[in-house]
């Protein structure tokens, strides 16, 4: 590609060009790249990067695009315009599959990275998210006509039903009034908070159709353990959110695998490997498995996640937080 002024140009042929030319780690900054005139002009987004980072992030792409034979000079605008707080679902179908824990993991592996997360208890009528987040008896404050979230031990910002009715007390709510009440949730006072991970409760009912219509989700973690009747259940819930136009992030498969804490034996009582063969089915990304450990279960009683760690129970969800990491820079695990 000459990019010759008498040739008329291709934007997406030369905005490819100067994409991959480019370290995919920062495609996600990215606002508009393309050449005019053997010039590359780049805009890309720092508005939450210091002095430094700026200067490198600047560096870092007028050295890569002056590489490019076709380039004589590169420009490069960088802006500094606020991101949109982006939302993940976390979701499975039905109960029982782990996947409060998973959330509250993910969240504070998420935040190990340097995220800014804040959890959201969608299970309106059964909230454990305080208990798994050591906030139990906090109540959160209000700014105007907004909650403002609790902040964990953890580095993680969480908000639930939790902490606003009595611990105990059974909420006997119609639908629609749960699903304000998430709406309620979601629309808090979150500060600087960049990441909103939504813990939802089972099925696809009230609270999963008020949520896909006030607060859509960026993308969504499905989360079963292998055995079959968890997948047709997590599959209910992938179709709920395609039919929304709610990207699936990937799948996760829970509790997979038991090691005895007496003999070290391995076993698979829920089965193995099933969600990663439906994952390959349906072509749906496979994010990783976590393993079912009485660490992980004492842990989650105690309010201490495993993610929070630097311990063998970690790792299955720092590796998963990675690859999802990844997808909120790069739109792809």
């Amino acid at each position: 590609m000459t990019n010759d002024p008498a040739t008329p140009s291709d934007p997406a042929a030369d905005e490819a060009v100067l994409r991959g030319a480019l370290p995919i780690e920062i495609h996600g900054r990215l606002r508009s790249a393309r050449i005019v005139e053997r010039r590359a002009i780049v805009v890309a987004e720092a508005g939450d990067l210091g002095a430094k980072a700026r200067t490198e992030l600047e560096e870092l792409i007028q050295s890569a695009l002056g590489q490019l034979a076709q380039i004589d000079e590169v420009r490069v605008a960088l802006i500094a315009d606020r991101r949109r707080r982006m939302i993940i679902a976390v979701g499975s179908g039905k109960g029982g599959v782990g996947k409060s824990t998973l959330t509250t993991n993910l969240a504070v592996a998420l935040a190990r990275k340097g995220r800014k997360v804040g959890v959201i208890d969608g299970d309106i009528y059964g909230p454990s998210q305080p208990r798994l987040l050591a906030t139990e008896r906090m109540k959160p404050e209000t700014q105007g006509d907004k909650l403002v979230p609790v902040t964990s031990p953890h580095g993680v910002k969480v908000l639930s039903m939790g902490h606003v009715v009595a611990p105990g007390k059974a909420l006997a709510w119609r639908g629609p009034m749960a699903g304000k009440a998430l709406g309620q949730l979601v629309d808090a006072a979150w500060g600087d908070t960049e990441l909103l991970m939504i813990d939802l409760p089972p099925g696809t009912g009230d609270v999963q159709l008020s949520m896909m219509a006030d607060s859509k989700p960026d993308g969504a973690v499905l989360v079963s353990t292998p055995q079959d009747l968890a997948l047709l259940d997590a599959a209910r819930a992938g179709q709920l959110f395609e039919d929304g136009e709610v990207p699936i992030i990937g799948l996760v498969e829970n509790m997979a695998g038991y090691e005895c804490p007496e003999c070290g034996h391995i076993s698979d009582p829920f089965g193995s490997g099933g969600v990663e063969k439906f994952a390959t089915a349906l072509e749906i990304p496979f994010l990783g498995r976590v393993p079912l450990t009485m660490q992980t279960r004492l842990s989650g009683d105690a309010g201490t996640p495993p993610a929070a760690a630097d311990d063998n129970g970690a790792q299955p969800f720092l590796a998963i937080a990675e690859r999802i990491d990844r997808w909120l820079t790069n739109g792809a695990v």
